[in-house]
């Protein structure tokens, strides 16, 4: 049986602020498990999102991808997405978005609700740490997270995305 949440962590932990994914996945791994909501949720952590990512969508109540932006306001942004082709979101191959439209396209069926927690990053050179302006910016976000896994539910981050977006 699937966890009803799946979280995608999506970052290169060798090239500075792009780890801030992986970061983040690591944290929330070890938070989830003293709040005892582990079951809740699955965590996927990977370099860069793959077609292959949206059969981990089957069967979930909702989906939430984490990756590093350089453009991105900071500290974070998070909004809901939908299906969609050829969408530049992040740094990374394959947007979010179009992992959705691949769901949408293999299984028939509209995929779970889906939001994106894009935290910005300043540096994102081969062999560096996180910057300080990122790890900032990681320490908001993971404040979100915690909301998030504590109340998931479609309504409540659909406020938070809402509430983002002011």
């Amino acid at each position: 049986m699937s966890a009803p949440v799946v979280i995608f962590a999506v970052g290169n932990p060798s090239r500075g602020d792009d780890a801030i994914g992986p970061e983040l996945c690591g944290r929330l791994e070890k938070w989830l498990e003293i709040e005892g909501l582990s079951d809740q949720f699955e965590l996927i952590e990977d370099f860069q999102l793959q077609i292959e990512h949206a059969l981990d969508l089957q069967d979930r109540q909702l989906a939430l991808f984490i990756d590093a932006g350089a453009n991105t306001p900071a500290p974070f942004t998070f909004q809901r997405i939908a299906p969609a082709s050829g969408i530049a979101h992040t740094t990374h191959e394959l947007p979010p978005e179009a992992v959705l439209q691949v769901y949408l396209q293999t299984e028939a069926a509209e995929p779970p609700p889906a939001f994106v927690l894009c935290v910005r990053g300043e540096e994102f050179e081969l062999g560096e740490p996180l910057s300080a302006a990122a790890e900032s910016h990681l320490e908001a976000a993971f404040d979100l997270l915690m909301q998030l896994c504590r109340q998931a539910a479609l309504s409540d981050w659909t406020r938070a995305a809402l509430n983002s977006a002011d």
